[in-house]
């Protein structure tokens, strides 16, 4: 399916893998989207676990889909209807879990967010640890700090409407500028999405700029990465706490709440009080007037929306959002991951 050999590979977040195996996701998506049903044997009588921390929509059904059109089955885990070992209760050790998983299944994929761990990345170190004893493939489908499957269904999204008409080129988006810009809200989310959308972007070329409020900092790591793709790709990278100047030239708007580094503190994660402080910020929407700022940008978003709060509806359900086709092309990009990572040629 593929000249790049990705059999066995962890996804853990995009900035491990070189651009040539994300453009090998990404040229297989492609062709799974425009044949959807043309992959049918490639995970044949095998099965994908699904362990999820946190509940999902789309994550959930997107995986199951997957599976299921690649001749296979996804097979839903949770851990409190598992004995698994945790810092306060007796149980198995992720080795002996991760082991044993190795034996039954082709993958595992494990989603951990924000208010099941007790510090920034713990659910990182979760996943690693799991990778670190498995002998099949470990996907992140969502922790703490990155969302891998939703950054390449991002750029494949806007490579699907920034790029030459009637073709796929991921050059389309060099040169392009992608605004990620914090959105005020009812909701208290990781880092993960966004910190993954900067990265990705920034690996295909984009000009990023990331305006937040004050105290809404992101990882410094992921914005030395970031600052270092843009530079070796001779593109822009620029921070500001100006509500509106990063809209000025946009190709992409991507308007989104995340919590602050202070979310958490001995051990627990503050939900209300990060929502009570992100209230208070409401100039931080995307609303028609900042859109107009931009260069006839698209609108992008991870899902699920806060309406009202991130986003307008106007801007949300307008002509240039692109939020469905980005949702659609997670099952797309899922299945390439899948296939090339898990399966056998056919």
């Amino acid at each position: 399916m593929s000249a790049v050999d990705l059999k066995g590979r962890d996804l853990i977040v995009t900035q491990e893998w070189t651009l040539d195996e994300l453009q090998a996701v990404l040229d297989l998506a492609v062709r799974m989207k425009k044949d959807r049903y043309g992959f049918t044997r490639v995970l044949k009588d095998r099965t994908f676990f699904m362990f999820f921390y946190n509940p999902s929509v789309r994550t959930r059904q997107s995986f199951e889909c997957a599976a299921t059109e690649l001749g296979g089955h996804a097979q839903f885990l949770e851990p409190k209807s598992m004995r698994l070992k945790t810092a306060k209760t007796a149980g198995e050790t992720i080795e002996d879990a991760a082991r044993v998983m190795s034996r039954y299944a082709c993958g595992l994929g494990i989603r951990i967010l924000e208010d099941k761990v007790g510090a920034y990345g713990e659910g990182d170190a979760l996943v690693r640890e799991y990778a670190k004893w498995a002998a099949i493939p470990v996907v992140s489908m969502a922790h703490d700090k990155y969302h891998p499957c939703q950054g390449l269904a991002d750029v494949m999204g806007w490579i699907e409407w920034l790029g030459p008409e009637g073709g796929f080129d991921p050059g389309g988006l060099k040169g392009k500028k992608l605004l990620m810009t914090w959105g005020h809200g009812a909701l208290a989310r990781s880092w993960s999405s966004v910190q993954e959308a900067i990265l990705i972007g920034s690996r295909f070329g984009m000009d990023v700029t990331l305006a937040h409020p004050e105290g809404y900092d992101l990882d410094p790591d992921v914005i030395r990465w970031t600052r270092e793709n843009c530079e070796a790709n001779g593109a822009a990278f620029e921070i500001t706490n100006d509500v509106r100047a990063g809209y000025e030239g946009a190709h992409v708007v991507y308007s989104r709440h995340w919590m602050s580094p202070d979310a958490y503190k001995d051990g627990e994660f503050l939900k209300q009080a990060e929502i009570e402080r992100a209230l208070k910020l409401t100039d931080w929407i995307c609303d028609s007037g900042k859109m107009a700022l931009t260069d006839n940008a698209i609108f992008t978003h991870p899902m699920p929306i806060d309406r009202g709060h991130e986003v307008t509806d106007e801007v949300a359900s307008g002509e240039r959002s692109c939020i469905y086709d980005v949702a659609e092309n997670r099952l797309h990009v899922q299945k390439a991951v899948m296939a090339l990572t898990m399966g056998a040629e056919g």
